[in-house]
C-alpha cells in the first residue's frame, strides 16, 4: 500500500496557490489523484471548468465561487462538488489562506477557455 507522507510530497506554487501532491498515478493511485490545495489571500483566480467532476473539502478559511451565475462562500467544513465541465471561479478575498483537500478522477483535465486541456502536474 502506498504511504505518502507530508514531507515527501510534491509541492507545487503558482501565482495564486500552492498544490501538495497526495495520490496520483505518479504516487500509486489508480482512480482518484487528491491534492491538498491552498488559495492564497487576495487571490481572484481565472475561471476554469474539469472535464471529470470535482471535489473540494475545506479545512481551513473560506473561499468565493462563481459558478452559473452564482457566488457562494465555501467555507472549513463544507464540501463543494464541481460537476464535469461546468465553469467556475475561485476567490480568496480574505486575509488568510483557504486549505481544501481536493479530489479528481485520474485522467481528469482542467478545461481553460482559449487553452488546450491539461493535466495538472499534481495530479499526474
Amino acid at each position: 500500500m502506498p504511504h505518502i507522507t507530508a514531507d515527501s510530497a510534491p509541492r507545487f506554487e503558482n501565482d495564486h496557490a500552492t498544490f501538495i501532491g497526495l495520490a496520483a498515478p505518479s504516487r500509486g493511485s489508480t482512480e482518484n489523484s487528491a491534492w491538498r490545495l491552498t488559495i492564497k489571500p487576495g487571490v481572484d483566480a481565472p475561471p476554469h471548468a474539469l472535464d471529470r467532476e470535482e471535489i473540494f473539502i475545506a479545512l481551513s478559511g473560506s473561499m468565493t465561487v462563481t459558478m452559473n451565475d452564482e457566488t457562494f462562500t465555501v467555507a472549513a467544513g463544507d464540501a463543494l462538488i464541481v460537476p464535469a465541465h461546468h465553469q467556475f471561479a475561485m476567490a480568496n478575498p480574505n486575509s488568510e489562506p483557504f486549505e481544501a483537500v481536493v479530489v479528481l478522477p485520474v485522467g481528469g483535465q482542467g478545461l481553460i477557455p482559449g487553452q488546450p486541456p491539461i493535466t495538472a502536474p499534481w495530479a499526474r
